[in-house]
């Protein structure tokens, strides 16, 4: 398997990057680390043995990102705007530096999003709030709702970092007409699942902006854990 180690000094972040990528072509994908997680964790947890036949067959590529969790969502020190404030940073070190790496190894301008737990939240907010970058968003027990990290805080950069709220009163056709017709979206929960609710409540958005989707429950007392997560994997991305 190709694999390959990048780093650099991200002007936006003010401090060195690495990204850790997988497969040598095919889909391009993002991969967002679960809650203060980091860019070797998808690797250390199994997951990308898990998609090992479809980044060998060249199907796939991963560029797996560290995450800033711990300076922007869970930074408890610092007040909550500037917290949202890191989070946009971060944002456009995505946007800005990492996506254009994977457009030129990829050869293509849309990429695929996906993450586990709070991964879950940043691919999803991220392919909402960019859809004409993305080409399908697998959420992996996610969470969806960033209220609990603000301390009753609320700015328009929180609201337009909260899927919960600003999906449900998106009118913007531009958007609407692409969460519609140019994405594939996924979200998978267990039964057991601390997300399971998250889970159902963003389908039920989804279904009421009329926007097509694939809520998948799994049931036989899966849980939110890794295990779940390498079964997801080779099924979403099969």
């Amino acid at each position: 398997m190709n694999r390959e180690y990048h780093k650099w000094y991200s002007q936006r972040l003010g401090r060195e990057m690495e990204v850790l990528q997988f497969g040598h072509s095919g889909t391009p994908v993002l991969v967002f680390p679960s809650s203060m997680g980091s860019f070797f964790e998808y690797e250390d947890r199994g997951m990308v043995g898990a998609l090992q036949w479809q980044l060998d067959s060249g199907h796939l590529m991963l560029f797996c990102v560290d995450s800033v969790d711990k300076e922007s969502w869970y930074n408890k020190h610092a007040h909550p705007a500037d917290r949202v404030r890191r989070h946009i940073a971060y944002e456009d070190y995505l946007l800005h530096e990492v996506l254009p790496l994977m457009r030129q190894r990829g050869g293509c301008y849309r990429i695929g999003v996906t993450g586990c737990s709070f991964g879950g939240y940043h691919c999803t907010n991220f392919a909402l709030r960019h859809p004409d970058s993305i080409s399908h968003s697998v959420s992996m027990s996610g969470a969806y709702d960033i209220k609990q990290f603000l301390n009753g805080y609320y700015d328009d950069n929180c609201y337009f970092n909260n899927p919960v709220d600003f999906l449900p009163n998106a009118s913007d056709p531009w958007y609407l007409d692409q969460y519609r017709n140019d994405i594939r979206w996924v979200f998978g929960a267990g039964e057991h699942d601390i997300c399971l609710e998250e889970n159902r409540r963003i389908s039920q958005i989804f279904h009421a902006k009329g926007i097509p989707h694939w809520f998948d429950y799994w049931g036989l007392g899966a849980t939110h854990d890794w295990p779940l997560w390498q079964l997801m994997a080779k099924k979403y991305f099969s």
